[in-house]
């Protein structure tokens, strides 16, 4: 069957793709067990991409409140980026409000993994009680993270899990993502078709991981071509420039677009320009591309989920101050479920402010990915988040 004669049943074939994953069959005793002390559901989140291990922080000698907490940002290029660090600040400020931080502290390396080791140690030598960090690379900052460890100073990382042992990693499983993306694709096409991979930063840890999943999904189906592959750096412009000097050397028919950042809007709008039809494309939904499907309901054609900077904001809070707390993580890496979004559940997500100027606006989700409940899980002494509530995150819209 043609990609075309498939698409008025491919929605059908997609309901338990978000589900997918391999056996969790980790190497080592100490990871097995650790896992094995998680829930059952926890458990499946967790694949053999993931490197995890027992926590650090059994017997750690946490710092006294009120904290001074600090945000190491590795690139502030994005509006994800930028909308996550402006959450966090909304989270912490909170806190400060309540007692329980005296002080909050980020800084941006722009790309520079050395700058951002740099910015680490002076956050060593500042005394703060915590460092949250979007890390610029899964190895370099290993020591300095350790360094952070010994000097009595938790580390936390997100969208970017290191493999260090004494950080507390929370992460998607990107693999998994990869994965679900070029299944998502393979229902669609339901047969051969051919391929266009919009990958975000190169030598990202979690690009790395995502696109071995989709390399793993296509594997699978021998009958899907890819065509190529381009790097979008997850930011729009570069996007969609590189999209469409694509476009602009390769005239083979494109059914796909393969990609897992939220530039799934700028993407439509090359294909558009250069006179070529809108395939589906994969991704994570933004305000702007709910925007562009509100304009385009009978093009525009979608399959992914939503991995938000609100979502990860709020992972990165609870787990870092369900650690200040002493609640004793079981594992150093946190797997949060991420949504699934098919083509008919766009217009629950869709905001009354969202059009496609709105880059800068992430959709919320309906309910919590991740509840208390579940994050408790993680957790030996499992209490919740003190003052946090999700019902309270603020209006996309307001």
């Amino acid at each position: 069957m043609t990609a075309h004669g498939a698409r008025r049943t491919w929605l059908a074939a997609l309901g338990g793709l978000a589900g997918l994953a391999l056996t969790a069959g980790m190497a080592g005793g100490a990871a097995a067990q650790s896992l094995a002390d998680l829930p059952e559901e926890l458990q499946a989140l967790y694949t053999d991409g993931i490197p995890v291990g027992p926590s650090a922080y059994d017997d750690f000698q946490m710092p006294a409140k009120p904290w001074r907490w600090c945000h190491s940002e590795s690139y502030m290029g994005n509006p994800w980026r930028v909308s996550a660090a402006n959450e966090l600040k909304r989270l912490v400020e909170n806190a400060k409000a309540e007692g329980l931080v005296s002080e909050f502290e980020m800084s941006d390396s722009n790309g520079d993994v050395t700058q951002q080791i740099a910015q680490v140690r002076a956050f060593i030598d500042k005394g703060c009680s915590v460092i949250t960090m979007i890390a610029g690379s899964s190895t370099a900052l290993n020591d300095v993270i350790e360094a952070a460890y010994k000097a009595g100073i938790p580390v936390v990382t997100t969208a970017s899990a290191v493999t260090s042992p004494y950080a507390l990693n929370i992460q998607h499983n990107h693999n998994v993502w990869g994965y679900n993306m070029g299944k998502g694709i393979a229902a669609y096409l339901n047969g051969p078709g051919n391929v266009l991979e919009v990958e975000g930063i190169p030598g990202s840890p979690i690009v790395a991981q995502e696109n071995s999943g989709g390399e793993r999904a296509f594997a699978e189906h021998p009958d899907i071509t890819i065509l190529g592959r381009v790097s979008g750096n997850w930011t729009a412009n570069v996007t969609k420039s590189v999209v469409l000097q694509f476009l602009a050397t390769n005239p083979s028919p494109i059914d796909a677009v393969w990609t897992t950042g939220s530039e799934t809007r700028v993407i439509a709008e090359a294909f558009e320009e250069a006179g070529r039809p809108v395939p589906l494309i994969t991704g994570s939904m933004s305000g702007d591309a709910l925007g562009y499907w509100k304009e385009h309901q009978d093009t525009f054609k979608f399959y992914g989920g939503a991995i938000l900077p609100t979502v990860a904001s709020h992972n990165t809070y609870r787990a870092a101050v369900r650690l200040l707390e002493g609640q004793q993580p079981i594992v150093n890496t946190i797997i949060v479920p991420v949504p699934e979004i098919k083509q008919e559940d766009l217009g629950k997500w869709a905001a009354p402010c969202m059009t496609v100027e709105s880059g800068s606006i992430f959709p919320i989700p309906p309910a919590d990915p991740i509840s208390e409940t579940m994050m408790d899980g993680y957790f030996r002494k499992g209490a919740g988040t003190p003052g946090y509530d999700f019902a309270t995150t603020p209006d996309p819209c307001g």
